[in-house]
């Protein structure tokens, strides 16, 4: 019994810690950080809204890559390898996407999952590194800015 608290607390803070970074700096916020950062980075924004009918610029490439990341894999956004993961999840190198849990499949009349495939299959390393370097400066600097409880 002992152990099995030991394994559920450890497990109970580790997942603690997402809610937690995701509430300091909305996901929103950051895909238009890292945009001011890196302007020629694909937007891939011209998906429709099935609520409204009309291009959904406001849900990027950035945005729904850092809302898979957060809320569907439930990776740390403070650590630069938890993001190689996730962008080796969209070059088929880690773990399956699924397109009933991708972000946009809900939203938009198309799921944009092959798409963002895509546009991230044609970054190089070096595109890929300074995302995940800007990815990871903006939320570590979200959090070492909150005042620790």
């Amino acid at each position: 019994m002992l152990v099995s608290g030991i394994v559920n607390s450890k497990y109970t803070t580790f997942l603690g810690i997402q809610p937690a970074i995701a509430q300091r700096i909305s996901p929103s916020d950051v895909w238009q950080q890292v945009y001011q950062k890196l302007p020629d980075f694909p937007k891939e924004n011209k998906y429709i809204s099935k609520e409204t009918g009309k291009v959904a610029e406001n849900n990027t490439l950035v945005g729904r890559l850092i809302q898979y990341h957060i809320y569907v894999k439930e990776r740390s956004p403070s650590y630069r390898l938890d993001w190689k993961l996730t962008l080796a999840d969209y070059l088929n190198a880690n773990e399956t996407m699924y397109d009933i849990t991708y972000p946009g499949n809900d939203t938009l009349r198309e799921n944009p999952i092959e798409g963002d495939r895509a546009a991230i299959s044609k970054l190089t390393r070096s595109q890929r590194n300074t995302l995940v370097q800007a990815l990871t400066n903006i939320f570590n600097s979200s959090y070492s800015a909150q005042p620790q409880p």
